[in-house]
């Protein structure tokens, strides 16, 4: 891996590099998006039908859009049983998790009759979008529907791709129904997010559409938000570890090289006050890539995106963690957890080196669907507020109103808004006259 000097010229210039993977530097792709939402706007599933056909390569009919029960039964035996026993033990840890975040509605009531308050609901159809292809992600499925299970959502849509011999990876089906997915539909890329954001015959239109995809999943997105809801425009993995001379290089190296591994625009980042760490590491990269089986994706990866950035101390490798704002944020120093409340800006923080980042993406509970691309600064990992809608409760009685009336009516009127004023005003006529 490439060794760097930090200093605000080569903080910038990865600032720059990182930025160029963003969905906002593929507008060759808007148009073929827009004319696929068209289609299946207008034409519904036999839009949708005739793309699974052109780009999965399979036939769909009405008859097998929808996943059936044996299907799901059908999967379950193909899967052996303790990696069944692992999806659950996982689906448990992330329900436990995020029932930690729900909220009740409140309401605060005062003698003078005013009662000031928020419901919170459940929102009541949300799509799942679930990746299919050469690669299964039940992980993906547990992370998306459990949470919105808990937020008490009680239609729950997944669309994935089906293989050209018309089946849903075993796996991903079995993570479905263990995450408690109402209905299934066999359908990929651009045309499942349109049919979720407009609906068809068979699939309801969602209030919101959730999950990750390919630069066509993610640009429909985009283009259907407003309509509906979603989540975030995801992008490509990224990894920042933050380390001391204290770090196991090897471990490092080992985290840095699990995220490299997901494609070739995803970035992997070491930042250490180690010279000796630094060159450690890299090593330890090189050994690693001689064995592991996606060393040509990791090389890419690598080659583009990923840095060994050395800080002159550790108050510059906060400051730099910061403004890169990873995805996942590893912390490896000799107090992990007095670095921690330095840093403002991370979708997920690992803290120790027995906290690596694949615990967050497969078991230990919080999501594993977090900001990516610097968005880490204002966004949030998906989590059981995603699901729900917080709705304001006021009630005033005729006292309460009373005393401020005409204070708000003097609001209104010096924003030459005379009908709100009028709103106030006519509930006290009698007593002005």
């Amino acid at each position: 891996m490439r060794i760097v000097r930090l200093t605000d010229e080569t903080k910038q210039n990865l600032l720059e590099d990182l930025l160029k993977r963003s969905t906002n530097d593929y507008g060759d792709y808007e148009k073929v998006v827009a004319d696929i939402i068209e289609n299946v706007k207008t034409r519904k599933e036999d839009a949708v039908f005739e793309y699974s056909l052109k780009f999965d390569k399979c036939t769909t009919t009405r008859e097998t859009f929808q996943v059936t029960r044996e299907e799901i039964d059908a999967a379950y035996q193909e899967l052996d049983a303790h990696f069944i026993k692992v999806m659950c033990d996982s689906a448990a840890n992330i329900r436990t998790y995020h029932e930690k975040q729900k909220r009740s509605s409140w309401f605060d009531a005062r003698e003078d009759g005013t009662i000031l308050g928020q419901k919170i609901t459940p929102m009541q159809n949300v799509g799942v979008y679930v990746p299919g292809g050469k690669a299964a992600y039940p992980s993906t499925t547990l992370m998306n529907v459990v949470p919105a299970k808990v937020a008490g959502v009680p239609n729950i849509v997944m669309t994935t791709p089906a293989g050209a011999d018309g089946k849903v990876n075993p796996a991903t089906l079995v993570a479905a129904d263990i995450a408690g997915v109402s209905t299934i539909f066999k359908a990929g890329g651009a045309q499942a997010i349109a049919a979720l954001a407009y609906g068809t015959e068979m699939i309801p239109k969602v209030d919101k559409i959730v999950g990750p995809g390919n630069i066509y999943v993610a640009l429909a997105k985009r283009a259907v938000y407003g309509h509906v809801s979603i989540d975030s425009i995801a992008g490509p993995s990224e990894i920042l570890v933050l380390a001391d001379e204290s770090a196991t290089p090897r471990y490092v190296a080992a985290d840095l090289l699990s995220q490299a591994e997901h494609d070739e625009l995803a970035s992997a980042i070491l930042v250490t006050t180690s010279e000796t760490l630094a060159q450690k590491v890299s090593e330890e990269v090189d050994g690693f890539l001689r064995v592991l089986e996606r060393r040509e994706i990791i090389q890419k990866s690598l080659d583009n995106y990923g840095y060994i950035l050395v800080a002159p101390d550790m108050e510059t490798a906060i400051e730099a963690a910061n403004e890169i704002a990873s995805e996942h944020l590893e912390i490896l120093t000799q107090n992990p957890f007095d670095t921690m409340t330095r840093i403002r800006n991370a979708g997920a923080i690992f803290l120790g080196e027995y906290s690596s980042e694949p615990l967050g993406d497969y078991y230990a509970g919080p999501n594993h669907v977090l900001p990516t691309n610097g968005t880490a600064k204002f966004f949030s990992p998906l989590n059981v507020d995603d699901y729900v809608k917080k709705s304001s409760i006021i009630a005033y009685s005729r006292e309460a109103l009373e005393k401020v009336h005409e204070d708000i009516e003097l609001f209104a009127s010096r924003e030459g808004l005379t009908a709100h004023a009028n709103s106030i005003r006519v509930r006290f006529e009698a007593a002005t006259d």
